[in-house]
C-alpha cells in the first residue's frame, strides 16, 4: 500500500515520503500548515487511494478525549428505569460509540482523521496518548476491553493554533506542509479546472501571489480560496482584460472577497490604491 497521490489531489515527493512512512510504522501522521492547504483533504485522498473507509473525528474547542472513545448516557438509562423500560437491565444499550472505537472495531483497515486537534483543550492530546499508542481501551461500564485487530492509519490535521505536547508528538510521524509554490499550485488548478485558460491562470497567479506578499496581511489567501476565486471568474465569465490591465489605482482585484476575508485587509487595500493614485496625478 503506497500512497502516490490521486487524481484529484496533487501531492508533493515529501508528503508522499511522509504519508508511506506514517502507514509503514503505523504512527499517527500529523500535519500541520495553513488553514486551506488540503490537510483534510489528504485524509480523505489517502482513505481512497488505499480503498479504505474515512472515519472523521471533527475537533471542537469543547470536545474531550474520551468523547473520541465512548459516552455513557445515564440520563437516558435513568428516564427509560422511571418509564419501566427493559432495555435498562442492559447497560451497554446507553454506551455511544465513539469515532477511535469505530475505527479500531471496523471490518476493514480504516483511515481515522482526528481533524484540528489544536481546537480542543491543552489536556486533549495528552489524553489520547495511551490508547494511541496501545490501540486498546477498556470500558468501565461494561467491563470489555476494545481493542484494534489492526493498526489504523491514523492521520491528525493542525492549524497551529496551539502548540502541542512533546509526548504526543514522539508518539507522531510529523509533516508540514508548505505553501505551494507557483509550479505546485498550476498543477493544482489544472487537476480542478482542465482546459483552464493559461494566460488567465498566469495572470490570476500573479496577482495572488503579490497580495500574498503584500506586508501586514491579517489574513493571507489560502489555496482553497485561490480556486474559489478561479471559480468564480469562470462563472462570471470575466474578460481576461480585466486581469491583465487591472488598474494600480484599483489595488483590490476583483471579486475580492474569494480572497480578502476581513475588513482590515479590505482597507488596507483601499489605501493602497488611495496612494497609487495620488501619486500617478
Amino acid at each position: 500500500m503506497r500512497f502516490e497521490g490521486t487524481e484529484d489531489y496533487v501531492a508533493t515527493d515529501d508528503l508522499k515520503v511522509a504519508v508511506n512512512a506514517a502507514v509503514l510504522l503505523r504512527r499517527p501522521l500529523l500535519v500541520k500548515g495553513e488553514p486551506g492547504t488540503g490537510k483534510t483533504v489528504l485524509a480523505q485522498e489517502i482513505a481512497k487511494a488505499l480503498n479504505a473507509p474515512l472515519i472523521e473525528w471533527n475537533v471542537k474547542s469543547t470536545t474531550k478525549a474520551h468523547q473520541g472513545l465512548y459516552e455513557y448516557d445515564a440520563v437516558a438509562r435513568l428516564r427509560d428505569g422511571q418509564l419501566g423500560d427493559p432495555r435498562v437491565h442492559d447497560i451497554s444499550n446507553y454506551i455511544r460509540k465513539g469515532k477511535l472505537w469505530e475505527a479500531f472495531t471496523s471490518p476493514t483497515l480504516p483511515v481515522l482523521l482526528i481533524d484540528e486537534i489544536d481546537k480542543a483543550d491543552i489536556e486533549f492530546p495528552n489524553d489520547l496518548l495511551q490508547e494511541l499508542d496501545r490501540m486498546a481501551f477498556h470500558v468501565y461500564e461494561t467491563g470489555e476491553t476494545v481493542a484494534a485487530k489492526e493498526r489504523p492509519v491514523v492521520v491528525i490535521t493542525s492549524n497551529n493554533e496551539k502548540e502541542l505536547p512533546d509526548a504526543f508528538l514522539r508518539r507522531c510521524f510529523f509533516h508540514y506542509i508548505k505553501f505551494p509554490d507557483r509550479e505546485t499550485m498550476q498543477a493544482i488548478i489544472d487537476v480542478h479546472f482542465p482546459g483552464i485558460q493559461k494566460i488567465l491562470v498566469s495572470r490570476a497567479l500573479e496577482i495572488f501571489y503579490e497580495i500574498r506578499e503584500v506586508p501586514g496581511l491579517k489574513k493571507k489567501p489560502s489555496t482553497s480560496e485561490l480556486l474559489d476565486w478561479l471559480k468564480l471568474i469562470l462563472a462570471e465569465d470575466m474578460p481576461l482584460e480585466v486581469l491583465q490591465d487591472r488598474d494600480p489605482a484599483k489595488a483590490i482585484p476583483p471579486l475580492h472577497g474569494a480572497l480578502l476575508k476581513n475588513e482590515q485587509d479590505i482597507m488596507m487595500f483601499e489605501r493602497l490604491a488611495f496612494m497609487a493614485r495620488r501619486q500617478g496625478r
